[in-house]
């Protein structure tokens, strides 16, 4: 597994509240935290090493790694060894933590927050269940300040279901397409219901494709945009690494095209991250093979994980927060993959004890850069905070940089000042 840490220039030293750390768990399965998450989204340098501006160096040192095995840099050399299931996934995330803070007293000083994006919201739950355990035990010593999940793909069925009424509202679908949406979720509905997993992925790549005929393709990453606009998201329209996977082929030729959007777009700075990562990085690194090649074994980790994609991970959010961590869940209003209203039904399905008093509070709005123009709402209940943050798609640090640091400065607690 390959893991990238950068320890914060802007540090502060401050007793009372430790200068935190956090791990970055990109989205896919099969998306590369080390390049997309790192260069295209919160790390110090965009695509082309230029200094960020709103990099979260500016509120916590930074850990990404390329997760599961088979992502990014990370590899396998027996196929039979990437990963079936999320809390596999989890497994190994959480040896890769033991590796790095028990030997570190350092480290062992900051509190880790799990910041998750897309699916890697499955992994941060699984995660920071795995990780809860292996610290009671004694197994592993670090302190969990939080999971934090950014547009994740916790529920699958209520997002699937939240797409025909959000795209009719904003114009994308008519009637028509809203009727045939509602059919193919049913049908998903129908596979999940009867274990039928894997088919149910199958069908999700279904519906995704009829949506975007009806839609003229829509991006599912901004609603606002046609597919191929987007500058963390420009999707090519076929796209094959030139491997046989015909038991998957329906939704690989979608999942590949979303991996390939992001593994050649310029992120808003007009570099090339795949070329960036397999290039000038790679050389670096020094340590990666020769035969390896960043994002290369990609598709055979969606394609082995094909059984948990339509698998909720609502109960594992109730577990959280029973056991009294911090969850922190944050959508931009403009997705439609992962969309709010989707996240805010799966809210409400939670059994925690303090949800009917979260559902009762009101909302505080967000201002940034000394504007008061509203960029966002808060509501908070005990360990459950919700964000949601105005003008921005799938990828919230990139569409609202200033709002997104300033979350991340909240949610841990970050000694740091205002950094914009």
């Amino acid at each position: 597994m390959f893991w990238w840490l950068y320890r914060s220039p802007y540090r502060v030293e401050n007793p009372s509240k430790p200068w935190p750390v956090i791990l970055w768990l990109q989205g896919g399965p099969g998306a590369s935290g080390v390049g997309i998450g790192n260069f295209e989204e919160v790390g110090p340098l965009d695509t082309n090493l230029n200094p960020r501006n709103s990099t979260w160096l500016k509120k916590a040192d930074l850990l990404f790694v390329d997760n599961p095995v088979g992502t990014g840099f990370s590899f396998v050399e027996n196929t039979s060894l990437f990963v079936k299931t999320d809390d596999e996934a989890a497994t190994d995330l959480t040896t890769l933590l033991i590796v790095l803070f028990n030997k570190n007293e350092e480290l062992q000083k900051s509190p880790l927050y799990v910041v998750a994006e897309s699916y890697g919201g499955k992994f941060a739950v699984t995660l920071g269940l795995s990780a809860v355990k292996a610290i009671e035990s004694g197994k592993l010593k670090l302190k969990l300040g939080g999971v934090a999940l950014g547009d994740s793909w916790i529920s699958p069925e209520d997002f699937v279901f939240s797409w025909g009424p959000l795209l009719k509202d904003v114009s994308r679908l008519d009637n028509n397409g809203v009727k045939e949406s509602e059919s193919i979720s049913e049908k998903i509905k129908q596979q999940l219901e009867d274990g039928k997993y894997v088919e149910a992925t199958s069908t999700w790549s279904e519906l995704e494709s009829a949506i975007s005929i009806s839609s003229n393709s829509v991006d599912f990453y901004n609603f606002l945009l046609d597919a191929g606009m987007d500058p963390v998201s420009i999707a090519t329209s076929e796209i094959s690494y030139g491997i046989s996977l015909s038991k998957y082929s329906k939704y690989l030729k979608k999942y590949s095209r979303y991996l390939s959007s992001l593994r050649s777009s310029p992120g808003g700075n007009g570099g090339d991250i795949d070329s960036l990562m397999n290039g000038p990085i790679k050389k670096k690194l020094k340590i990666i093979p020769s035969n390896i090649s960043w994002g290369g074994q990609s598709d055979y980790v969606f394609s082995n994980l094909a059984g948990d994609f339509m698998k909720p991970r609502i109960d594992e959010v109730d577990e959280l927060l029973a056991k009294g961590v911090n969850v922190t869940i944050y959508n931009g209003q403009l997705d439609v993959i992962c969309a709010t209203r989707g996240t805010e039904a799966w809210v409400e399905k939670l059994k925690w004890e303090g949800l009917q008093n979260f559902q009762s509070k009101a909302r505080t709005p967000l201002y940034c850069g000394g504007d008061k123009v509203t960029k966002g709402f808060i509501k908070s209940y005990q360990n459950l905070h919700f964000y949601w943050i105005l003008g921005a798609g799938h990828f919230v640090p990139v569409d609202q940089p200033c709002v997104a640091l300033n979350m991340v400065g909240g949610m841990t607690q970050s000694p740091a000042a205002d950094a914009l």
